[in-house]
């Protein structure tokens, strides 16, 4: 049986009673909706008003056994917002195999920090809509 993480702990592929770690996942996921951080919450504000522009995220996204903060599945964008415990070690080679793992799944991921968001939202979004209209080559 293979272990994987998900949302900070170690789960195997399947739960006591046959539950997937897709189901936990979905579950976690519900719950984190409820409860998003200051963060989180203001970027997810500005990420909602992108809609009109037909740029559609999702917020805490369950993708395989991992639960991303915010995903744009047309362009193949994930958001993360990371608070001090991103910068520890253990943390960040925690995140460095997720990912790994989503560019292996063909994602980009912008990784942001929460003083970011709190001191520069204007370019957190900037850095967004780059990523999401990449300039297009000239000849």
């Amino acid at each position: 049986m293979i272990s994987l993480p998900l949302m900070g702990r170690w789960l195997t592929e399947s739960q006591p009673g046959g539950v997937s770690n897709e189901l936990v996942a979905n579950e976690n996921a519900r719950q984190l909706r409820k409860r998003l951080t200051p963060q989180e919450a203001k970027l997810w504000n500005r990420l909602r008003a992108l809609k009109p522009l037909g740029q559609h995220f999702r917020r805490q996204a369950p993708i395989a056994t991992y639960i991303v903060d915010f995903a744009c599945f047309r362009n193949r964008i994930l958001i993360e917002v990371d608070g001090g415990q991103h910068g520890l070690v253990r943390e960040s080679q925690r995140d460095a195999r997720r990912d790994a793992f989503f560019a292996s799944q063909g994602y980009r991921i912008l990784r942001f920090w929460n003083s970011g968001i709190d001191r520069n939202l204007e370019g957190v979004m900037e850095r967004i809509l780059s990523e999401l209209n990449p300039p297009t080559p000239t000849d």
